[in-house]
């Protein structure tokens, strides 16, 4: 169990780092006002990569806290626990989404509003 949750543990390491990167490349971004340009079209590419920029960085953004969270739980010794019903979440899921807060009871029951 604790080589596997080593391997976890690395794995949002590594997925924080790349978070993290992405996010200095969407800041990076050189976002020019739209409404300057000289065609009605080239503004409106321009105001979509905006949104669609704001909207990638967005989820980055949330992603990394989610992935901070998890690694801060690793630190509290309490990684891999429902934070519902405190329940051990499946190794299985955790493989697939190493920051995931809630077993699968849990989580279907929060997505129906429970």
């Amino acid at each position: 169990m604790a080589v596997l949750d080593e391997k976890l543990k690395q794995q949002l390491i590594e997925e924080r780092t790349r978070l993290q990167e992405q996010l200095s490349r969407l800041e990076e971004v050189d976002h020019h006002g739209a409404g300057y340009g000289n065609h009605i079209a080239d503004d409106a590419s321009e105001t979509l990569e905006q949104v669609v920029g704001v909207s990638l960085q967005r989820n980055e953004t949330s992603l990394l806290w989610q992935v901070e969270h998890a690694l801060n739980k690793f630190s509290q010794g309490v990684y891999g626990l429902c934070e519902a019903c405190g329940a051990p979440i499946d190794r299985a899921r955790l493989k697939v989404l190493p920051y995931v807060v809630y077993c699968l009871d849990c989580q279907a029951r929060a997505e129906r509003g429970g």
